[in-house]
């Protein structure tokens, strides 16, 4: 395999011997760098068949196995941030086999889940949670008498979330002695990092003591005969140099270790037993700073681990991706080239991505505007409250988030946005289904958590073609305004060449009916024009409302429908539980028009990976079940007159 590093595949299967951590503690310690080795090679080849998050994965592949080598999981209670990270974890601990299915229906997930393995003892999905999870695990086993540890493993990218920080603090003021955190350091966020440690340098060195040395320092060597400039800019390095970034941790109360190679598998197994020891002998918390590269092992992934990062179907030996047919534009490319068009208009819009700068294809605004560009790391919650402010100076910021991640900020919606009903344009990204990312990245909640906040208007496409419009409309609007839009590609749909606004608050009649009314937010619009034809051709005139708005409602043009029709359907992807299926339900009940209604739904419950399509037709919510509930609403509908 050329693109492998050579020389680590085993002679035998030593995988096969090594089905549970259990098991590899078993085996001769000189045999486990072959199991490392052996992990990699196994990753890339079942990513390269099933698609999934690769660079990350291979980047983590000797700390994990070290924490399994050394450390008595599942007692000593292993917590992986984010879980991109996790695929040797999860090959060490009995589901290896389960790989060909990873990300689709029944099969096994591709972050961790408690539900799913006793050694995933805290899910893991959202970045920044593992130290404050690992830090509660810690004080627990303290409060019941367990002589056991809790060791959080975090990147550098998830290192970015303020809530990191938070937990790190909290953990070194209880001086929590069972907790380990490893710092996997693969450099990949490191601009944010850089800008903390940074930060600490900067008060450090503007420290009165320190002052006076560098004055003495400069003094002294710039006093000598000759040029010593440059040695008096040397003399100022080396303090530098003295405060590293060990000391910021030792002064939030951590024990720090490193920084080690983190691909030098004896050094890996060295320094894990070492800290052992330490705990054992009372000294923790500990942080352990291991230096790694993402996609280390396979060259394509080592050479760019951003494309790398979480990659469909392609192939080992090349590290060519398997092409797919031309389609339609993904919705996120829409919206980002729209997002550029307008700003080309009008030089107050700003782009801000929480890390996704790729994944909300914000990346391609970046290469446009590059000074009106931010990612701010994994920090949602500063994201908004920035946007805030660049707001209330005047600006028009659009922050691309995921709709899970938006969950995150929901506080700084409310308290930083909607309540001083600033002017910022909240794009949530991934809205609906998500497919194989499962129940932590389902963009099920953004309507109910929006539609209730004051001032905000909120609304949906129902193709690509009607985002540029709504995009233009939010940017437009004065106050709070957000879009939900689903992941991957649209309708092929044509598109106008004028982008314009969309009347706030007002729906779009698709098709007129007598006998039903199906009421769609969002892309279901199209399954609801499917419905109305199979029932057109039963005999059943229904209308097609495309609503566009969850808030504020057309609830004049609903309520005009609703009367005449007889019968309601609402249709939207997402959770049922106060979404605009009950904003309809809510317009009804108050201008006290009594008709049989059915809101379909996202049950109460969670939906996991799979095929987001065959997800909608289970719940119903595709032509089918549209037409089936407005057929079964129809037969009961009292007579009319």
């Amino acid at each position: 395999m050329k693109p492998m590093e050579s020389g680590f595949r085993p002679v035998d299967d030593i995988l096969d011997r090594v089905s549970s951590p259990e098991e590899l503690r078993a085996l001769p310690r000189e045999q486990v760098p072959a199991v490392a080795a052996a992990l990699r090679h196994e990753i890339v080849e079942r990513v390269a068949k099933t698609g999934g998050h690769l660079a990350s994965s291979l980047g983590a592949v000797e700390l994990i196995t070290g924490i399994h080598t050394v450390f008595d999981t599942p007692r000593d209670r292993l917590v992986l941030d984010v879980g991109h990270q996790g695929y040797a974890h999860k090959m060490l601990t009995g589901r290896r086999a389960g790989f060909d299915r990873i990300g689709k229906e029944d099969g096994i997930g591709k972050f961790l889940r408690r539900s799913e393995s006793r050694y995933d003892c805290f899910g893991a999905g959202h970045a920044g949670t593992s130290i404050s999870a690992a830090l509660g695990m810690a004080r627990a086993m303290e409060h019941r008498g367990e002589p056991h540890c809790a060791i959080a493993m975090i990147g550098d990218g998830g290192m970015t979330a303020g809530m990191a920080f938070e937990a790190l603090n909290h953990a070194g003021d209880l001086r929590q002695k069972n907790l380990v955190v490893v710092l996997n350091d693969n450099e990949m966020s490191i601009s944010p990092n850089v800008g903390a440690l940074s930060s600490y340098l900067s008060r450090k060195l503007s420290a009165p003591m320190v002052r006076r040395m560098k004055g003495w320092a400069k003094e002294f060597l710039t006093s000598m005969p000759g040029d010593m400039l440059h040695w008096a800019q040397k003399a100022e390095e080396s303090l530098k140099v003295f405060f590293s970034p060990g000391l910021l941790f030792e002064a939030l109360g951590f024990k720090y270790v490193g920084p080690i190679q983190g691909h030098r598998i004896e050094v890996v197994l060295e320094t894990f037993e070492n800290v052992k020891q330490m705990l054992a002998n009372g000294d923790g918390p500990i942080l352990v700073h291991a230096l790694t590269a993402k996609g280390y092992g396979y060259e394509p992934a080592q050479r760019d681990p951003f494309k790398y990062h979480g990659v469909g179907k392609f192939d080992v030996e090349s590290g060519e991706f398997h092409k797919g047919k031309p389609g339609p534009p993904k919705y996120q490319v829409v919206f980002a080239d729209t997002l550029i068009r307008l700003a080309q208009e009008d030089d107050r819009i700003l782009g801000i991505t929480a890390a996704m700068a790729d994944g909300t294809s914000l990346d391609r605004f970046k290469k446009v505007f590059p000074d009106r560009f931010y990612d701010v790391g994994i920090a949602e919650q500063h994201a908004v409250t920035f946007a805030a402010g660049l707001a209330a100076q005047g600006m028009k910021p659009v922050a691309a988030i995921y709709s899970t991640f938006l969950q995150r900020a929901y506080d700084q919606v409310v308290h930083d946005v909607c309540v001083q009903n600033l002017d910022v344009t909240l794009a949530m990204d991934r809205a609906g289904l998500v497919g194989a990312d499962g129940a932590t990245h389902q963009g099920m909640y953004d309507v109910s958590y929006l539609r209730t906040l004051p001032n905000i208007i909120v609304m949906a496409p129902k193709d690509e073609n009607e985002l540029q419009h709504m995009l233009r409309t939010a940017v437009e609007y004065d106050g709070p305004a957000a879009i939900r839009y689903p992941r991957g590609a649209g309708f092929g749909v044509p598109m106008d060449p004028e982008v314009k606004a969309v009347p706030v608050g007002k729906a779009e009649l698709l098709r007129d009916g007598d006998d039903a009314l199906v009421i769609a937010y969002g892309t279901l619009a199209h399954a609801a024009l499917e419905a109305a034809e199979e029932l057109a051709a039963d005999g059943i005139s229904a209308a097609v409302l495309n609503a566009r708005f969850a808030k504020p409602l057309d609830a004049e043009r609903i309520l005009e429908l609703a009367r005449r029709a007889g019968a309601v359907v609402t249709v939207e992807e997402h959770a049922g539980m106060g979404g605009f299926g009950s904003a309809v339900l809510e317009a009804l009940a108050e201008a006290g028009v009594v008709v049989p209604t059915r809101c379909l739904a996202v049950p109460d419950r969670l939906v996991e990976h799979g095929d987001p399509a065959s997800q909608c037709h289970a719940m119903g919510l595709d032509a089918e079940g549209i037409a089936r509930a407005a057929r079964e609403l129809v037969g009961r509908r009292p007579p009319r007159g």
